[in-house]
């Protein structure tokens, strides 16, 4: 079992905390990378070896390992949590089929049922949501809603230019840990998942600022974001370790 204490003194909590205060806490310390896939190292899901990089290790991680630690805390504090697997929609033509690579929760606390997800970077909730269609939800200026779209669930984002944009779509249908551990397996082996071929390193500030630095793109670059503007800067690789270490907390990292 998770050593709850231990997780949440590495998200600065104590105690019995709400689960909006969880996410929130969560999503705020925990950077999202994949420095480990980027290297050649596969990516483990045993609870044992997350709790030794993202808790004690101090490192972050991508979807899979962020919101199956959230997952242990979450059942560690009494509630009840199902597994989604989504397709990531962002940044290709609308009727693309992706392979399911993102891990998302269905939780029950609090007499509801709760859309949470602390494992999509820069784009993902700070907060959990109601579970299913809804109407819009502001966290930290940031919006979001889920609409349908035939059998899927559509996570959305409000961009600068006032557009909702597609962020991943899924089947709420729960899936077993070992369509997890698959996905895993494929996002961070496959020799042409962006996982492997470049580099992604982001953090949510508690004011709602957002920064990551990403190839993902085209050329290295460090964005700056808020709800309302962007800043992105070109980077040279030799300054990777320096930013890696101190604009996202992550010294242990080798690059």
């Amino acid at each position: 079992m998770l050593d709850l204490d231990a997780y949440l003194a590495r998200i600065g909590l104590r105690g019995r905390p709400d689960f909006a205060e969880l996410h929130r806490a969560h999503v705020t310390t925990i950077p999202f990378e994949n420095l480990d896939p980027r290297r050649g190292i596969p990516v483990s899901l045993e609870l044992p070896d997350l709790e030794r990089k993202l808790v004690s290790g101090r490192r972050g991680g991508y979807c899979f390992e962020q919101n199956l630690l959230l997952k242990a805390a979450l059942e560690g504090l009494g509630a009840e949590v199902d597994m989604y697997l989504a397709r990531v929609r962002v940044g290709s033509p609308h009727g693309t089929a992706r392979p399911r690579t993102h891990l998302i929760l269905g939780v029950q606390a609090d007499g509801t049922r709760w859309h949470a997800d602390v494992g999509f970077g820069n784009g993902t909730l700070r907060e959990p949501i109601p579970f299913g269609v809804g109407g819009e939800y502001e966290q930290a200026g940031w919006r979001h809603r889920v609409v349908e779209d035939g059998p899927e669930l559509v996570l959305q984002s409000l961009d600068q230019s006032g557009q909702w944009v597609d962020l991943y779509g899924f089947i709420p249908e729960p899936v077993p840990l070992v369509d997890v551990v698959t996905s895993n397996w494929y996002t961070s082996t496959y020799p042409r998942s962006p996982f492997v071929t470049g580099l992604i390193v982001s953090v949510q500030r508690p004011d709602g600022a957002r920064e990551s630095l990403s190839d993902w793109s085209g050329g290295l670059s460090l964005t700056e974001e808020t709800p309302t503007a962007a800043t992105v800067t070109g980077v040279e690789p030799a300054s990777v370790p320096e930013l890696v270490a101190t604009r996202f907390g992550l010294e242990a990292a080798l690059v």
